[in-house]
């Protein structure tokens, strides 16, 4: 039962998963009704609200897919909703190369990285990057698809599968330098523009995300932490979201910003009730745009 004057939610999500259990939990506890919506369900002419959606005051965007999630927020917008997070961030966040040129251009330290279209330019930008280094696909998560290349004729094997493979998400190479972390980069949440929490993802391994068995350790964030992870949510559009940070000499440097954010292993190691600030972020956002309504 809904709290007078408080709005009807609609979580979209491909199943419901850890995250999706404890968001209608946290929605529960501010006694705010909530509408799971499987994306799978979603249909309908693109001028109309969508078939298989309830009549919603406010919708927070969960699908496993990316273009699902973009496709789904640009329509809603389109009919004059205010998705969380919007089809901006999602779109931005989304996309590697997206996201690298939002934080170049908003002056947030982060990774260099390199872009090419052919085996032979992939060759000559690896060359500038220099080995080892890193292939990566444009579009992608959990750790899916990512090489650590150390030479010449690994980066022509790497280049080699990308080209059978085929398709869009193939047909750029994104090369980013090899950063040794030890086995440890550092995920910070940070909901309408604040670090609210922090963990280190450690592995035996270079790869660190939890989705491949990284270990997740809550940490105490500090000043310089906060302010990058915050620049870097800033710069995608703001909303909610993690970001991937490594620790080096240069100090903090920004990996990716994930539109769509995996919290499970995060609430308990850093005691930070990350779905609750979530729901509350929607519940604003509800709010202010009813105020400028009225």
């Amino acid at each position: 039962m809904n709290t007078p004057g408080s709005p009807a939610v609609g979580m979209v999500c491909t199943g419901v998963r850890a995250e999706e259990r404890m968001l209608a939990e946290a929605f529960a506890a501010r006694n705010v009704e909530l509408h799971v919506i499987d994306d799978r369900t979603i249909h309908g002419d693109l001028s109309s609200w969508p078939a298989g959606f309830p009549r919603v005051d406010a919708v927070l965007l969960r699908s496993k897919g990316h273009w699902r999630n973009v496709a789904i927020a640009h329509w809603l917008e389109s009919l004059g909703a205010q998705p969380v997070n919007a089809s901006r961030v999602l779109e931005t966040c989304g996309d590697k190369v997206l996201t690298t040129l939002a934080l170049l251009g908003a002056g947030v330290p982060t990774l260099s990285a390199s872009i090419a279209f052919s085996q032979e330019s992939g060759a000559l930008a690896a060359e500038g990057v220099g080995y080892p280094l890193v292939v990566k696909p444009v579009i992608g998560s959990w750790g899916r698809l990512i090489g650590k290349v150390n030479d010449a004729d690994a980066l022509d094997l790497a280049l080699d599968h990308k080209e059978a493979l085929g398709g869009a998400p193939h047909s750029v190479t994104y090369l980013q330098r090899f950063v040794p972390t030890g086995g440890r980069d550092i995920r910070s949440f940070v909901v309408h523009d604040r670090c609210i929490a922090a963990i280190a993802r450690t592995s035996a391994g270079w790869k660190t995300n939890t989705a491949l068995g990284g270990k997740a350790t809550g940490l105490t964030l500090d000043p310089e932490l906060k302010r990058v992870s915050e620049a870097a949510a800033a710069a995608v559009g703001s909303g909610a979201v993690a970001v991937d940070v490594f620790e080096t000499d240069e100090g903090y440097l920004v990996n990716e910003v994930n539109g769509t954010m995996e919290f499970r292993n995060s609430v308990a190691t850093t005691g930070v009730d990350i779905p609750g600030f979530v729901a509350d972020f929607v519940l604003e956002q509800f709010a202010q745009r009813a105020a400028v309504a009225r």
